[in-house]
């Protein structure tokens, strides 16, 4: 069996412990993640691609438990050194073990390597235990339109910027991926959906991270005409978000957050969308009927994800809606 996951960060990185760790996902199962490249961002001269390390990371047994991201037992003397140096950007901080991952990874894509090579390769330390790609080997980095705190122009800024920095409190007005008309799928993207036996959008933001994946040129339309059923689980809980400030990111596209919402913003394969069946949580069981009147089967279960058991948990959940065992 063949599955293709497409996933932005902590939250899909979670997801997909849990899944690799499920008791349905055995050895004769292949697991392939197509991961959210549009939060990349170049800091200090290196390439630092937040999504596809948290999930190796993540699934490689090294990521730091409490914060969800960067290494386990990080220190930060070299960002602190940088901040005595008065060296912008002071809001984002890089680890003293993570800097080795981006110092390799730049000196490589310097190189001339792709970025789908050079993650295959750090993959080999790690030993994910998935076959990670990124979603495009060429730049397509996520910027937002937002009126400049200061001087009230309509400016647009880095994504992460706007996430970190100013904690997603400015209203945004846009979402552009800058790079998007020269992106292409990377290498194999486009092959594990084809050859899929079962497509999953985890509990990923839809707007910043699946939806930047299926921005990338092919990778929509692949989804569409995919012989796989396509799985997504629901990132919105009561009305909120599980983690993060999705809700700011839904409210720039006009749709609100809510389970259904997010699920009418996907849309049913049966009317051009991208969903067969949706998993919400079960304090938002009272739209399943909604959902279910879109040509979306749903189904309400535990979504929060505590630990690796409870993701295991949904991910059999998961399985089982489709497979119907």
């Amino acid at each position: 069996m063949k599955i293709t996951a497409l996933a932005g960060g902590i939250g899909g990185a979670r997801f997909l412990r849990g899944l690799t760790q499920s008791e349905k996902v055995t050895r004769e199962v292949d697991v392939t993640v197509i991961a959210n490249t549009g939060d990349d961002i170049w800091v200090h001269g290196l390439r630092v691609c937040p999504d596809l390390d948290s999930i190796m990371y993540t699934l490689g047994g090294g990521i730091s438990a409490e914060r969800g991201w960067g290494r386990e037992g990080e220190t930060f003397t070299c960002k602190d050194e940088l901040a005595i140096y008065r060296v912008e950007p002071t809001w984002f901080g890089l680890g003293d073990k993570d800097l080795a991952t981006h110092l390799i990874r730049t000196t490589s894509l310097n190189a001339g390597y792709p970025l789908s090579e050079v993650t295959q390769a750090l993959c080999d330390r790690w030993k994910p235990g998935v076959d990670l790609i990124p979603m495009s080997d060429q730049r397509c980095e996520t910027h937002v339109v937002v009126d400049h705190p200061e001087t009230g122009a309509r400016v647009a800024m880095h994504f992460q910027e706007w996430w970190i920095r100013y904690g997603a409190t400015l209203p945004a007005h846009e979402f552009i991926q800058v790079g998007l008309d020269t992106a292409q799928p990377a290498p194999g993207v486009i092959d594990a959906i084809n050859n899929a036996d079962l497509i999953l959008l985890p509990p990923s933001n839809p707007v910043v991270s699946i939806g930047t994946i299926l921005a990338v040129p092919g990778i929509l339309d692949a989804i569409r005409n995919a012989s796989a059923p396509v799985i997504g689980l629901s990132p919105i809980i009561d009305n909120a978000p599980v983690r993060g400030m999705a809700d700011a990111c839904l409210r720039a596209i006009n749709v609100e957050t809510n389970a259904a919402a997010v699920a009418r913003h996907y849309g049913s394969r049966s009317n051009g969308g991208i969903l067969d069946y949706w998993l919400i949580d079960q304090r938002d069981s009272d739209s399943l009927g909604e959902i279910e009147e879109l040509g979306i089967t749903a189904r309400a279960i535990p979504l929060l994800m505590t630990d690796v058991n409870s993701a295991g948990a949904m991910a059999n959940s998961a399985l089982d809606l489709v497979l119907g065992n």
